[in-house]
């Protein structure tokens, strides 16, 4: 299984501090947003590789920062081409890049890299293995406001997703959809068509959401939280938080 990381915006948000910086690679503490999230999926046993994909004008950091790391699985950087936000190429986009120029064909771990998580992706992993399927995490989300912002998915007993939907104005359930996704070596020929056939290219949420109409998927509830980092308040209240 491949530890797909999708690094490739510009953070525009978090103004100056991420002007020449990503955000991914701030500093929380003694380690960065990414670091953390990498030293737990470093441990997992089917993960072979961490290939994080970012922009031409912050490859060279990445590449700075993953030269000083000490992971057991390598770590390669994919750089996208792209120099500005209003010519980048989407989160979806980006996947589809980097799985054509590494000729991705194994399991992939597809993860956002601005979420600080309170617990292991190995249960993700261990769950998708269980399921055979391809699979979406979720958490329970009672806001109907906070649901409108998010992807939110329906299920069945055994935990099966019956539909997604992006942001809806009446949500059908309480299961949000973080950015974490399991696809399954069996379903790539179906990512790698996804854009061509109408999958929206920004989010990646639309590719879960397109996935979901082609194949089957299940969900997997997040046993503890997580830590969305997406303003500068946010970063912010990150640092005094965690931190220390």
């Amino acid at each position: 299984m491949k530890n797909i990381v999708i690094a490739a915006g510009y953070a525009t948000r978090l103004g100056e501090l991420t002007k020449n910086f990503p955000k991914p690679l701030l500093k929380i503490g003694e380690s960065t947003i990414l670091g953390r999230m990498l030293d737990d999926i470093d441990t997992i046993p089917e993960i072979e590789e961490h290939i994080i994909i970012t922009n031409h004008k912050f490859a060279p950091i990445f590449e700075e920062w993953a030269a000083g790391l000490n992971y057991t699985k390598p770590v390669t950087i994919v750089d996208d081409g792209t120099e500005t936000n209003d010519t980048r190429l989407g989160a979806v986009c980006d996947l589809l890049f980097a799985m054509e120029k590494l000729a991705i064909d194994d399991d992939m771990l597809v993860v956002a890299a601005d979420n600080l998580l309170f617990f292991s992706f190995k249960e993700f992993v261990d769950f998708a293995k269980a399921k055979g399927t391809s699979c979406i995490m979720c958490h329970h989300q009672p806001s109907v406001e906070k649901l409108q912002r998010t992807g939110v998915i329906e299920v069945d007993a055994d935990w099966r997703v019956l539909g997604m939907e992006e942001k809806p104005a009446m949500p059908k359930s309480e299961w949000a959809v973080p950015p974490f996704y399991i696809y399954l070596k069996k379903d790539l020929d179906l990512v790698r068509e996804s854009v061509a056939n109408g999958c929206g290219k920004d989010a990646p949420g639309n590719l879960a959401h397109y996935m979901v109409e082609q194949t089957t998927m299940h969900a997997w509830q997040m046993t503890a939280g997580r830590f969305d980092i997406g303003s500068l308040d946010t970063y912010h209240e990150a640092c005094e938080k965690f931190g220390k």
